[in-house]
């Protein structure tokens, strides 16, 4: 397997209720790329990012993570975390402590869990919000405080699931903008989206799901200016009025 492979879905069979999802999925991702997942409403997108975070176990097929086999490990072994579209919050705790929820399981020292929080929490865009409701604060505030918690644990790949399709168009370019600003630090991210202009200016590579497998991938000039598949040339008239 290439060296700089971080995450490798082999063959991956999904189906739930006999319901087939995925259907022999296979995608490499490689160390430091940035990769949107596009596709049509029950292509598999969000269940290719929950077999890769370990929410999900296939029926059949294999997930390698920098070479080992994962498939059966479970999500708080992996060094992947995932931003859901709902920011799953804790309403009875304050920002900072939200941020710092999953450090606390590690049993990290409070003098490295403030030093994380505070660091994050200024990296998206929040320092002084430590002590807020998170009831209190605007929806994009509300994901920002959740991507700082996924970043506090310091997990080697971190994976969107449409981050900002509840979220006005405001409130959407606030978390974009901490999106983008993560990619040019070159973190590994996997981000399921429908803005399809800042999945064209960010992204090394796009991957085209259709019917639970990879019907085209490529750098965003390749897919967007020039689809080979019919299906991602329909998929993309629909959304570039």
């Amino acid at each position: 397997m290439d060296n700089s492979i971080i995450v490798a879905l082999k063959n991956i069979v999904v189906d739930f209720d006999g319901e087939p999802i995925l259907t022999g999925l296979s995608l490499d991702i490689h160390d430091k790329e940035f990769v949107t997942l596009l596709g049509p409403s029950g292509c598999g997108k969000t269940t290719t990012l929950r077999v890769i975070g370990g929410f999900v176990e296939p029926r059949s097929g294999n997930v390698f993570f920098a070479g080992r086999d994962i498939t059966r490990l479970p999500p708080y072994k992996r060094q992947v975390n995932t931003v859901f579209q709902k920011y799953a919050l804790f309403p009875h705790l304050n920002v900072f402590e939200n941020v710092a929820f999953g450090l606390r399981l590690q049993k990290l020292d409070e003098k490295e869990i403030r030093s994380r929080c505070l660091e994050m929490l200024e990296l998206v865009g929040l320092k002084g919000y430590e002590r807020r409701n998170t009831a209190a604060l605007s929806g994009g505030q509300q994901q920002r405080v959740a991507i700082a918690r996924a970043l506090a644990l310091q997990p080697d790949v971190l994976c969107f699931d449409e981050p900002t399709s509840a979220l006005d168009p405001e409130l959407t370019g606030e978390v974009l903008r901490v999106i983008r600003s993560l990619a040019e630090r070159r973190m590994t991210m996997i981000v399921v989206t429908h803005e399809l202009q800042f999945a064209h200016d960010v992204s090394d590579q796009v991957i085209f799901l259709e019917r639970g497998v990879v019907a085209e991938s490529g750098t965003p000039d390749e897919l967007f200016l020039h689809p080979k598949n019919d299906r991602t040339r329909q998929f993309l008239a629909a959304y570039v009025k």
